[in-house]
């Protein structure tokens, strides 16, 4: 005792005061305002199971701006998650990819680059439904797609070209280039495909090969549909996940808080740049 005393610098009393003293157990942090807003939480917990701590906050607050009421930072949302077994496991890890990607895809205005991918939903009979779509760089809103339960073509593709640049410009010619990158596909890189894509206004990028990440912005919208939506609703057959993929689309647009964009969603940020113009 008088040893350890003499290498903390304290008197050998105070040490041995302390010894026999139970440490406290330290009480939850609690508001009086918490036992309005845990109930709020719970039901967009029970929504959006996939959602985390962040995400959730920004619907809260969404719902409390309606309401005219303050607005919650996200630490109290994280306490409150915490404290009720509400948060997400964490992510321990991924590996490492086999190429590095050091490029950015995001661009700061909107339709300056679009990206393009496909992926596939599995069903519960063993049907597969394949999914092609076409999105934004910057505001992220998905502009179109189109599903199926065979394969991609390249009349496919030149299909999501037009309705994209109809979707976004109201008429068959872009008024300026806009980027069009995608992967190293059959689909995407057919002669067909990018005499097609040139009529309409597209300078089409091409990732190089064996390097997905270099469209990483459509990678990463993959991995969020598939969790958020695909494999949290029923999927017995094709048919009723193609009837499900429009709603899908829509909710990810008018509702998908994004961190890129401040945790709004595609068309919530096209609304707020389109106000400020």
């Amino acid at each position: 005792m008088k040893m350890i005393a003499q290498t903390l610098g304290i008197s050998r009393s105070h040490l041995s005061q302390r010894m026999k003293e139970t440490p406290k157990a330290r009480s939850n942090y609690q508001m009086t305002s918490d036992a309005e807003v845990l109930p709020q939480i719970r039901t967009l917990v029970d929504q959006r199971p996939t959602y985390g701590y962040r995400r959730i906050g920004a619907l809260l607050n969404r719902l409390r701006k309606s309401s005219g009421l303050p607005v919650f930072n996200h630490k109290k949302v994280y306490r409150l998650m915490k404290q009720n077994n509400l948060l997400l496991t964490r992510h321990t890890g991924k590996p490492m990819p086999e190429r590095i990607h050091e490029g950015k895809v995001i661009t700061l205005r909107s339709n300056s680059r679009w990206c393009s991918d496909g992926f596939e939903i599995r069903c519960w009979n063993q049907e597969v439904v394949r999914v092609t779509f076409v999105l934004d760089t910057c505001d992220r809103e998905v502009i179109a797609w189109e599903a199926t339960t065979g394969g991609f073509t390249g009349e496919t593709i030149r299909n999501l070209m037009l309705m994209s640049v109809e979707q976004r410009f109201g008429q068959y010619q872009t008024p300026h280039p806009v980027q069009w990158l995608t992967d190293n596909g059959s689909a995407y890189t057919a002669k067909e495909t990018m005499e097609f894509g040139k009529q309409l206004g597209l300078i089409l990028c091409f990732t190089p090969v064996r390097s997905p990440q270099s469209n990483g912005m459509a990678e990463a919208f993959v991995k969020t549909f598939k969790r958020d939506y695909a494999y949290i609703n029923d999927r017995p057959d094709a048919t009723t996940v193609i009837g499900c993929l429009n709603d899908w689309f829509n909710d990810y647009n008018e509702n998908h808080p994004h961190k890129g964009l401040k945790l709004k969603s595609p068309r919530e940020f096209i609304r707020e740049v389109a106000a400020a113009l």
